[in-house]
């Protein structure tokens, strides 16, 4: 392929899981008919899966990450290579529609200069609507959130059809600008696991760039919208460092807002902590809820320290490793 004319550079990152990486790159080369690279982000692969991987899509880019890194770091990697005009960042647990990337880059053809990021329509895994559009996100409308309370001017940055303006981006589907993503630094790695994302769409919007939505295009998102029956104990590690991310985002450097994010952190931990401590109650250990429960006291005991979140992963998943 003429690497001077590559329109879209397909990012995606996968953890040494080859059932959600397989329909994902097979849904890639079924249905995107743009010149395009496709760069997958092998992070922490056997040697045995990695060696399989690359004979069987010989036309994927491998990079290996073999150090414990976070999603926009692993990201970083392959995004620093790309060649494409556009940047398609996806979930290893996503699944390509028909023109689900040929609709984003029409989408940006007939848009305005100051049209950064373009995401599709995200599906569950019963293609029900899971995700059409984010509303802007501060440390107020967290507070609201947490009161179960939701804002009428939310309205407009979600659920329109066609092409629509939005505020914030889904991490796990969007497509950006490649010189823009590399004019603002790539994804920001303080971020270890979330909000990382929302940290990017909102910057771009505070710069005057916009986010839009094109519901003609279509991704299905298998795990992340749907939650299951069983969560791996990872999320031990992942959700103190996610709660660490958030609280380093709404607080925006503001001591004041410091202390108002980490009491309501502090105090929706201690409510999901006992919701998911009883209904652990009487089940074979471990399970859904007795890993929760496990992952909300860590997210605790982390609001008490000054841990990146990087950190903060690195010392829960030391203990998983060592049990």
């Amino acid at each position: 392929m003429d690497t001077n004319n590559i329109e879209v550079s397909i990012v995606i990152v996968c953890m040494n899981n080859l059932k959600n990486l397989y329909p994902c790159l097979n849904s890639i080369r079924q249905y995107t008919t743009v010149s395009y690279e496709t760069l997958v982000v092998a992070y922490l692969f056997s040697r045995e899966n990695l060696e399989k991987v690359k004979r069987d899509f010989p036309w994927v880019t491998f990079i290996e990450s073999n150090e414990i890194r976070g999603f926009s770091e692993n990201n970083n990697l392959a995004l620093k290579q790309a060649k494409g005009k556009y940047c398609f960042v996806i979930n290893d647990d996503t699944i390509l529609l028909q023109g689900t990337i040929g609709y984003l880059v029409d989408a940006f053809d007939k848009s305005s200069d100051d049209v950064a990021i373009i995401s599709p329509l995200i599906l569950d895994r019963n293609e029900k609507v899971a995700v059409c559009g984010r509303p802007l996100m501060n440390w107020y409308t967290y507070l609201l959130s947490f009161l179960r309370i939701r804002l009428k001017r939310d309205v407009k940055w979600m659920n329109g059809t066609g092409l629509f303006q939005s505020y914030n981006i889904l991490g796990a589907a969007f497509m950006i600008k490649t010189e823009m993503f590399r004019d603002v630094g790539w994804f920001d790695e303080y971020y270890f696991f979330s909000p990382e994302d929302i940290a990017l769409s909102t910057k771009l919007n505070k710069i005057g760039y916009e986010c839009w939505v094109e519901t003609k295009s279509k991704i299905i998102h298998l795990e992340g919208m749907t939650g299951g029956s069983s969560v791996s104990m990872i999320k031990t590690a992942t959700l103190p460092a996610g709660r660490k991310g958030l609280l380093h985002f709404y607080s925006d450097g503001k001591w004041y807002l410091y202390i108002v994010v980490w009491l309501i952190i502090f105090l929706s931990l201690i409510l999901e902590m006992l919701y998911h401590y009883v209904k652990s109650i009487g089940l074979k250990k471990p399970n859904v809820y007795s890993v929760l429960s496990l992952a909300e006291r860590n997210s605790l005991k982390m609001l008490f320290g000054r841990k990146t979140p990087k950190q903060v992963f690195v010392h829960y998943y030391k203990l998983i490793k060592n049990d």
